[in-house]
């Protein structure tokens, strides 16, 4: 079964544990706190969307990409609802590139989705897709555990991954309590 063909079943079987059914928490804290200001802000692996929504109505220039159609049928639906506009792309987002970089990605649930041996891959990305001094909003995944999705993104892991080579890292802003046994650090990082 190929990637995309693994995510759609789970959103058409509503296999979905980690949709949240509204816009997350870690969204509202750099938005509360004037760290996320308008700006072109990718989402890789949105989902349903509900942060697509929540900064399309405050004016962001938003891109969102995710492999599973239904997922980016949905989105559309409610951004057609709401009266909002994104610019959705159904791709694999280790294929995808972009016309034009980013100020901004938020990272809430790819890197946690995806097995330790596709990080690196994944990293080469994100620094690709921003600008300089572009800035990474990431939620990294504590669980404690092998296995996954999701993951464990641990601390140490974290900083080789996200070497000081090409990122400057803040300090921790909050550590969001997802559900019992899992947590998410937030850092905010900025390309070279």
């Amino acid at each position: 079964m190929t990637e995309e063909n693994i995510w759609e079943a789970r959103y058409q079987a509503g296999t979905t544990g980690w949709d949240r059914g509204s816009s997350s928490r870690n969204l509202s804290y750099w938005l509360d706190n004037d760290l996320l200001k308008p700006c072109r802000i990718l989402i890789p692996g949105c989902g349903n969307g509900y942060e697509v929504l929540t900064l399309a109505k405050l004016g962001f220039d938003v891109v969102a990409i995710d492999i599973a159609p239904s997922a980016i049928n949905k989105l559309q639906a409610m951004l057609d609802d709401a009266g909002l506009k994104a610019e959705l792309i159904l791709a694999d987002f280790f294929k995808w590139h972009p016309d034009e970089k980013f100020d901004a990605i938020f990272e809430q649930t790819s890197l946690c989705a995806l097995p330790q041996c596709q990080w690196e891959q994944y990293e080469a990305q994100l620094y690709k897709w921003l600008k300089p001094q572009g800035k990474l909003f990431a939620a990294f995944m504590q669980t404690g555990k092998e296995g996954g999705p999701p993951f464990h993104c641990s601390l140490i892991n974290m900083k080789q991954l996200f070497s000081n080579e090409k990122w400057g890292w803040s300090e921790e802003h909050i550590a969001q309590q997802k559900e019992p046994g899992m947590t998410e650090l937030l850092y905010l990082l900025t390309t070279s």
